[in-house]
């Protein structure tokens, strides 16, 4: 087995065992890619057609070429479910960031700005009677919907089919959990932007290029929308460098799994993956394709 890409620092000792690393992916019968890899035809070719079986390190696989993938024969897995919450605690995190000017006001702070209690001083907004507006009804989505519940947030939906604009429209708060393809590249542009309330919020914890951030800048700048909250970028890691200088922006370096239990059950499952493959000849259950 073969780990595409630097492994977590720290992990359990069983995760530990279980990763056998090598100097690279040719000869390997089952790689455990992370989602910074690109495996292409090229990829693929090098690894040999011993290859089995990739598991990839998170649950977007648009890091995979899954038809050259299949064209070989070689069974694609990833890791549902055991980030699910983790990635939704973000989101409402990013949240309550931006609407509440957290990382606003840490930053006066730090910068020793003199500053006293006002009544009129940084007020925000609360997550209480927003709308939620999600695209990408899945796990995620509909986990970050039922956090913002509790704090008396009314989630609306958008997925295959449904009506973008019209959440555009009603949403106050517009959170991206869909899955990044070509038919999602650039989902949020200048033209869905300007169909984004002016007082609304975009929060984006799924797939930089789902964001055009050029467009995102110049809708920012021109107060077509209030703020914006990223935990991915669209040239990752690379910031674009307008939305570093903005209080109105909030960022985090790709967080939404970044808890020790959250990424040593994904290193698990991952490997299970591997395991049924190499081992016990059957696919496992979170085969992609």
């Amino acid at each position: 087995m073969h780990v595409s890409g630097p492994v977590p620092a720290r992990i359990t000792d069983e995760l530990q065992r279980a990763f056998l690393l090598l100097n690279d992916h040719r000869g390997a019968d089952g790689v455990l890619s992370l989602i910074t890899t690109t495996i292409d035809e090229s990829y693929l070719e090098e690894a040999g057609p011993q290859l089995k079986v990739l598991a990839n390190y998170g649950v977007g696989v648009n890091n995979i070429d899954l038809e050259a993938a299949k064209r070989r024969g070689v069974l694609v897995a990833n890791t549902p479910d055991v980030l699910t919450s983790t990635t939704a605690e973000l989101a409402i995190s990013l949240m309550l960031a931006l609407l509440r000017r957290v990382a606003e006001g840490d930053r006066l702070l730090r910068r020793r700005e003199p500053w006293q209690f006002s009544l009129e001083f940084m007020l925000g907004e609360s997550l209480d009677g927003k709308v939620l507006g999600i695209i990408g009804g899945g796990r995620i989505g509909r986990e970050t919907a039922r956090l913002a519940e509790a704090f008396g947030a009314k989630p609306i939906y958008v997925g295959r089919g449904d009506s973008l604009t019209h959440l555009l429209r009603q949403a106050d708060i517009v959170s991206l959990h869909c899955p990044f393809t070509d038919d999602t590249h650039h989902l949020i542009n200048e033209a869905t932007l300007a169909q984004m309330q002016p007082t609304a919020i975009l929060v984006n914890t799924a797939r930089g290029p789902i964001v055009d951030e050029t467009a995102l800048v110049k809708a920012l700048r021109a107060g077509a929308i209030a703020g914006a909250a990223l935990d991915v970028f669209e040239f990752e890691p690379a910031v674009t460098d307008e939305l570093l200088s903005m209080d109105n922006v909030v960022l985090t370096p790709h967080l939404g799994s970044a808890t020790r239990t959250t990424r040593e059950a994904m290193g698990m499952l991952a490997v299970s993956a591997i395991r049924s493959v190499l081992i016990d000849g059957q696919p496992p259950p979170n085969t992609v394709a």
